[in-house]
């Protein structure tokens, strides 16, 4: 047990995690671990990666390996994944783990378990924010369908609606008539043609011509010609 299981174990991840696993030191090494998650709604930003660095104490694997849990240098923050806020919640996650493989080989499990347990807090993390969503938008339906549902219909209700309503069609009715009895009216006149004015009318609206006043005023002294010849 010892330095030869280090060793062995070290051989082993490497042949596993060829590009992801890189040595610190004789004893320390970091394995970086990219979570599945997919894309979220709108949201296409690359899956986040952790880091998780192992330090073999002499005695290991009859002792826990010490472990530290970072982000990659410049790693954009993930919208449900904060490494800096999530790392003493996912180490706690590792110590069943570790209690139940102590004096065997344990880094690849610890690898597994640490990669499903941050892969699982995002999902529900994801779930937490459809579930807002959803009551959000069945709230705001709610709103809606209240503003069509109005105050409850009773007898005494109903029966002032309908007083209501034939009055209503009443005064339309009665609207519509009188706009048909103008429009009758109108028409009427219309085929009457212009009114005739007398010479009177015809003379103070200035429409009457000289000739026609002469005619009309030279009609008495004609007739008193006649009288006078009898």
């Amino acid at each position: 047990m010892g330095r030869e299981d280090q060793d062995e174990e070290r051989e082993t991840l490497k042949s596993i995690f060829p590009d992801e696993i890189t040595d610190i030191s004789e004893d320390t090494y970091r394995i970086s671990i990219t979570l599945d998650v997919g894309h979220h709604g709108d949201d296409y930003s690359d899956p986040p990666i952790l880091i998780l660095q192992v330090t073999y104490p002499e005695n290991y694997p009859d002792v826990a390996p010490r472990l530290e849990i970072s982000a990659p240098p410049n790693a954009p923050k993930y919208p449900q994944f904060d490494i800096q806020e999530d790392r003493d919640r996912l180490l706690d996650s590792l110590q069943t783990t570790i209690e139940e493989n102590l004096g065997m080989q344990m880094v690849f499990t610890l690898v597994d378990t640490l990669k499903e347990g941050a892969e699982l807090l995002i999902s529900e993390r994801r779930a937490a924010i459809e579930a807002l969503r959803e009551f959000e938008a069945a709230k705001a339906e709610e709103e809606e369908n209240r503003k069509f549902q109005g105050e409850a219909v009773t007898r005494e209700s109903f029966l002032e609606w309908r007083e209501r309503f034939r009055a209503e069609m009443e005064e339309e009715e009665r609207r519509k008539q009188e706009e048909r009895e103008a429009e009758e009216k109108k028409k009427r006149a219309t085929a009457k043609g212009p009114e005739k004015l007398t010479g009177k009318q015809l003379w103070e609206r200035g429409l009457a011509g000289k000739a026609d006043y002469d005619e009309e005023d030279s009609l008495p002294v004609k007739l008193a010609s006649v009288d006078l010849k009898a």
